[in-house]
């Protein structure tokens, strides 16, 4: 690439701390354009601008824009799971919160965090496309990681819960919240339809629609 190809302010990484500084600056763009827009909607031609790149020098950090939210999506998650400890309900005399209350939790804390819901609802109809199968493999592995310790933090507050339950729980829980933002995120056009009250049962409230489907999803797999 000749140096008229460059933005004007480009000047190459050679350092590894310069590295990681301009892998993180991608991300953070990555996350602000998340909040702009549909994850389908942003290309790596955008991404690349917002960040002062050019598209080759992108890909000399993530080979695709797929890519980029494989990372940025882990990366979200775990700085969640850092922070999901104090958010959930904590023993009481001497006895573990109900389950309810622990779902619960988790619905509303997850509900805070509309990066992660957005991106697990774009992964196997947007992101897991145009994509090596070696990229899905590393991203998958990290991920595995991260709801293995989310499993981990759930059966510390609902010890009935056997090991293979609290990964079932998390790998439901993830279904659950990928097929409910959708439709409680709707488009513009969908949202003023559903403002008539002929059509109140359509509308979705995320926390409340998540929190009711995983009170259910756990109180059948204690029952199980």
């Amino acid at each position: 690439m000749s140096t008229s190809d460059q933005p004007p302010s480009f000047q190459r990484a050679r350092r590894p701390e310069q590295r990681e500084a301009r892998r993180r600056a991608i991300l953070e763009n990555a996350a602000q354009l998340v909040a702009e827009m549909p994850v389908s909607d942003i290309s790596l031609r955008e991404l690349a601008r917002r960040v002062g790149l050019s598209k080759t020098n992108v890909v000399r950090y993530f080979e695709t824009r797929e890519a980029v939210f494989f990372a940025l999506l882990n990366q979200a998650i775990d700085r969640w799971l850092d922070d999901l400890p104090a958010e959930l309900p904590h023993a009481t005399a001497g006895h573990p919160p109900s389950p309810a209350a622990v779902v619960d939790a988790l619905a509303r804390s997850v509900a805070d965090r509309p990066l992660i819901c957005e991106l697990w609802s774009s992964l196997g109809t947007e992101l897991e496309r145009n994509i090596s199968a070696e990229a899905v493999r590393a991203f998958k592995l990290a991920h595995t990681d991260l709801q293995v310790r989310l499993a981990g933090l759930l059966r510390q507050r609902i010890p009935a819960l056997t090991v293979p339950a609290s990964r079932e729980l998390v790998a439901l829980s993830i279904l659950l919240i990928a097929g409910l933002w959708p439709f409680a995120n709707p488009s513009p056009a969908v949202a003023e339809a559903v403002r008539d009250p002929l059509l109140a049962n359509s509308r979705v409230d995320f926390p409340d629609r998540l929190s009711r489907a995983l009170v259910v999803t756990v109180t059948g797999l204690l029952t199980v």
